[in-house]
This record gives C-alpha cells, sequence and structure tokens, in this order.
C-alpha cells in the first residue's frame, strides 16, 4: 500500500476503533504528512532510527520547538505501532527516541475578578443570552471547545445540575453545572432555535462552529471592556485553578476536566503555588521586600 492509503486505513482506525475527534485525526494527518514529505522514496518499512532522528533534527533546526517535536514524534510512532499491528512492519523506528524538552509554559488563567467582570456584563439579545450561556457553562464545568459545541440537549440535566459530555479517548465523564450556569442555559434553550438537538445549534442543523465561538467570547470580552486575549481555554484553565484553589482536590479536578493521567493535572498546583506565593509575599513580615 502506498504512505497515502495507509494514513488513510490509519485515519479510519483512529475515527472508527479509538474514538478520537476530527480535530485530533487532523493533526495525525499533518504530522504524518510531515514525515511522507521527508523521506522522499524511501518505504516506510525501510525507515530506520537513525533516519527519524535526521528528520527530526531537520526539523528542530527549522525553528520546531521540543513540544511540537514531541507531539510530531508522538503521532509517528503511534502510526508505526499500527502498521506492526495490522499490516505486519517488523518494527517501529521512533521506539526508543524521545523529543528535546522545552520550558513548560504555565496556562493562563484570569482572576476571580476578571472572571466576574466578564460574566456580568448585561444581556438583551437572543445573541448575547446564548453567548452569556456559553460562558457561564465553560467557566462552570471546565469543558473543551469540542465537547461544548458539540453538546445536545439529552446531555444536560439542569434539574440535577450536570452534564454529560464524551472526551478524549472516547471516555464519558459527568460533570455539576453550577447554579449561575443552569440559570444561564435555561434562559438560551428557552429561545433556542427548534429542529435540531444540539444546544447551541449553528446552521443546516448542525452545532455551532468551534471557530463561531472562539470568536463570539473574543467579541464579548471586548464589549466587556477586559484587556484580556479571552478563547475557550483560557475559561477551562481559569475553571480548574480557581477550583482547585478553592478545594485543593486534585483528583476531583482531574476528574473534571477528563484528564486521563493526573500528571496533565498537576500544572494547576503550580497556578496554586503562584497564587499562594503572591500572598505570602505581600502579607508575611517576613516576606516583604525593602522598597
Amino acid at each position: 500500500m502506498t504512505p497515502a492509503a495507509l494514513l488513510e486505513a490509519y485515519l479510519m482506525h483512529l475515527s472508527s476503533e479509538r474514538g478520537l475527534s476530527r480535530h485530533t485525526q487532523e493533526n495525525y494527518a499533518r504530522d504524518l504528512r510531515v514525515l511522507f514529505g521527508k523521506i522522499g522514496e524511501v518505504r516506510l518499512d525501510a525507515l530506520q532510527t537513525q533516519d527519524i532522528r535526521r528528520v527530526l533534527a531537520g526539523l528542530h533546526a527549522q525553528g520546531l520547538s521540543g513540544k511540537s517535536l514531541a507531539r510530531t514524534l508522538s503521532a509517528w510512532r503511534g502510526f508505526y505501532h499500527y502498521l506492526a499491528k495490522r499490516h505486519g512492519y517488523s518494527h517501529n523506528p521512533c521506539e526508543s527516541l524521545r523529543a528535546p524538552k522545552s520550558p513548560r509554559s504555565l496556562p493562563k488563567a484570569l482572576s476571580p475578578d476578571q472572571t466576574r467582570h466578564l460574566l456580568e456584563a448585561p444581556t438583551g439579545t437572543p445573541l448575547q443570552i446564548r453567548d452569556l450561556a456559553i460562558l457561564e457553562l465553560f467557566y462552570s464545568s471546565g469543558l473543551r471547545l469540542s465537547e461544548l459545541a458539540e453538546l445536545k440537549c439529552a446531555q444536560l440535566d439542569l434539574i440535577s445540575g450536570e452534564v454529560t459530555v464524551t472526551g478524549k479517548g472516547n471516555k464519558t465523564r459527568i460533570v455539576p453545572v453550577g447554579n449561575r450556569a443552569a440559570q444561564a442555559l435555561a434562559r438560551w434553550l428557552a429561545l433556542r432555535p427548534a429542529g435540531t438537538d444540539y444546544v447551541f445549534p449553528g446552521r443546516a442543523g448542525a452545532h455551532l462552529g468551534q471557530r463561531a465561538i472562539e470568536l463570539r467570547l473574543k467579541l464579548w470580552a471586548v464589549r466587556a471592556g477586559l484587556e484580556v486575549n479571552i478563547h475557550p481555554h483560557i475559561l477551562r484553565h481559569s475553571f480548574a485553578s480557581h477550583l482547585l484553589q478553592s478545594s485543593g482536590d486534585l483528583r476531583a479536578v482531574q476528574e473534571m476536566l477528563g484528564h486521563a493521567s493526573i500528571s496533565t493535572t498537576q500544572i494547576y498546583t503550580r497556578l496554586d503555588f503562584q497564587h499562594l506565593a503572591k500572598v505570602y509575599d505581600a502579607a508575611h513580615p517576613r516576606a516583604r521586600r525593602k522598597s
């Protein structure tokens, strides 16, 4: 089979058997096409570890960060694992390779005051009522953008205050919906156009697009007078960091975010520590710096 045919079969495997989103599949396809473009006429089953290392070195020289290289290498490794399992490939040339590490940046989060200011902007039009429901649900439940965009009415239980979502790896979780979010959603659902199962419908019965949601949030932030780059993930980060600061329950935050590993969630403990350090520096008599 040609590389293109193998890629098509792999993407079908990612969709039907692993339940990965279309966005994730597109990322895998892009990373694999980079590999195909770099190896020239060399067959995939003939590639050796030194060949992969050489390609990685070239990408690094072009300015790709350690994080991007790690993601790319992970895509290649997974592809070869599939080829070995389904197409009889004898070895995985990516198996022993590790991408160079790059400094891990902390996710940005709004302060509680900024969040409150954002969510208290007045609403009057149906579009504003919808946007507020989106904002409240992001901040109340920490959903991913794809989870919120594709949310259907059957997944919401406003009486119990719960939302059921299926996230990465086709894993289902139940997340609380706060009172403010439930109220905002109830207002929107009373106005929502009929003829679709989606909570936030777009055109022709489909759900509202992810890019449309991103643009509406940016417009909402401008309208609220916030000089912050608002995007869906910043509300997910704010949900996680504020919840952890209040509860200290890392395991509960992990479950609500849908992280497969608690190590992914632990980055929010660093955010929490930064907050505590600022309080300490400002309040402790032995920590105050002389002016």
